[in-house]
């Protein structure tokens, strides 16, 4: 089966880079999404936030496959390479930011080995502890999760900090207090920080002062991370 080509929901006269966003599904699921797909249905209110706040970038969706990601063929990861592939043949060598949620963002992970990624945002994303960070050694990684996800453990996003960071890449955390998985509680902060994170992303001096120093931090440093030490701690936004 041949890999769809990414939904383009914006295309700027001069654009300055691209957001490519990936949205959830489960660990097995050989048939397609179904046309109504909740995961993807998630991502447009993160979508419109995007096209309002970054007008000169290019805003994009990866058309899954399969539903799942089917071990060990990660089918997400593969399609949103395939998706980098032809964002880079329609718009050249722009920059691009992979938004990932859930599973979304493991494969966001996954493929930010590609030569186009300037950075990923996971968003409550799906890291299992055994998953590859070495193709992060030069990326820049911004991970969002809430304390009280009870799909996700936010302990896989932090993990994945430390041991991006340990790999090279430069990475921070960002805890949201009192949300969920589906982002429905607190939508607004999750929609404000990552349009502002993506800008950053694209541009360092517009990049949100705290994260910015955490990106700084010095990679490779920190304890080696463990079941209850994971040798990292997110930054935490203001409950409420």
């Amino acid at each position: 089966m041949e890999p769809h080509p990414p939904v383009v929901h914006r295309r700027p006269a001069q654009p300055r880079g691209a957001v490519l966003l990936l949205h959830g599904g489960r660990e097995t699921g050989p048939e397609p999404p179904p046309f109504w797909n909740l995961p993807g249905q998630r991502m447009r209110p993160l979508a419109r936030a995007l096209r309002r706040g970054l007008p000169d970038t290019v805003v994009a969706g990866v058309r899954y496959r399969h539903r799942g990601w089917n071990p060990p063929r990660a089918d997400a990861a593969r399609d949103a390479v395939a998706a980098l592939d032809s964002l880079v043949a329609e718009f050249g060598d722009l920059p691009v930011v992979l938004v990932g949620h859930s599973m979304g963002g493991r494969a966001a992970l996954w493929a930010a080995g590609h030569h186009a990624v300037r950075g990923v945002v996971g968003l409550a994303a799906w890291m299992p502890p055994e998953d590859p960070v070495e193709q992060l050694a030069d990326r820049r990684v911004v991970m969002f999760h809430s304390d009280r996800d009870r799909m996700t453990d936010p302990r896989g996003s932090w993990l994945c900090v430390a041991r991006t960071r340990r790999a090279g890449g430069r990475a921070c955390g960002v805890c949201i207090p009192g949300s969920d998985h589906a982002m429905l509680r607190r939508a607004g902060l999750w929609h404000t920080l990552t349009v502002r994170v993506v800008a950053g992303l694209l541009d360092p001096a517009a990049m949100p002062a705290e994260i910015a120093a955490e990106l700084a931090a010095e990679a490779g440093g920190g304890p080696a991370p463990g079941p209850h030490r994971i040798g990292y701690e997110p930054i935490a936004v203001p409950g409420g």
